[in-house]
């Protein structure tokens, strides 16, 4: 398996709304699926570029920590009891947001690609085995920014667990080798501007630190 997985994923799929401690905060109920937003391949930064970048649209973006599962091989329409056989591995990841943008849009029924795609909006780690993690199902996602803890919780807490996003991503779609499905993040998320520092890892397994910087 490469390390440099990111440099050959075609997709990077994104789950929305996915801790249930999300839920329990804003007295909402479960979805009746994932929701499911895309995320563009140039968006894509590793642990060796540093540097988050706050584009000049945006007066300030959000943080959200998250575990990345890697596709392993080609598939569609699987089930949720063999979705496992196709991960390669996992990773951790950043998904940066444009709030701002997102909340004007989700309200209209607009996309919310542009608050998600922007570029360094998907800081990644190096490729973890799937014997390194353990079990993914119970892996402890967090985030300090400015060495304040902001978010904390366990992916036992998903809504949508990690079967059960790659079969529903397949029922429409190719999931294709390095493909990256983001699983969410726990609650927590806010913003960060200029000179802050964004850390995250998951457990004490993996952990990244990026300079946020205005564009």
């Amino acid at each position: 398996m490469s390390q440099n997985f990111f440099i050959s994923t075609r997709k990077i799929i994104g789950a929305g709304v996915n801790y249930k401690e999300i839920l329990r905060l804003s007295n909402a109920a479960k979805p009746d699926n994932p929701v499911i937003f895309f995320k563009p391949i140039s968006s894509l930064i590793s642990t060796e570029e540093d540097t988050i970048k706050v584009p000049k649209v945006f007066g300030a973006i959000n943080y959200e920590a998250e575990l990345g599962v890697v596709i392993g091989k080609k598939c569609s329409n699987v089930s949720p009891d063999q979705a496992m056989n196709y991960v390669s591995g996992y990773c951790l990841a950043l998904d940066m947001t444009g709030m701002d943008f997102i909340l004007d849009a989700r309200p209209k029924g607009l996309p919310w690609c542009l608050g998600k795609g922007f570029d360094t909006s998907t800081p990644v780690s190096r490729l973890i085995a799937p014997e390194e993690l353990g079990n993914p199902n119970d892996v402890r996602v967090w985030c300090k920014v400015n060495d304040q803890l902001k978010q904390d919780d366990r992916t036992c807490n998903l809504i949508f667990t990690i079967p059960e996003l790659i079969a529903y991503a397949s029922k429409y779609m190719t999931l294709e080798e390095n493909d990256l499905i983001l699983t969410g993040t726990p609650a927590g998320a806010g913003p960060v501007k200029h000179g802050d520092l964004v850390e995250c890892g998951l457990g004490d397994i993996v952990q990244m630190k990026f300079k946020v910087r205005d564009e």
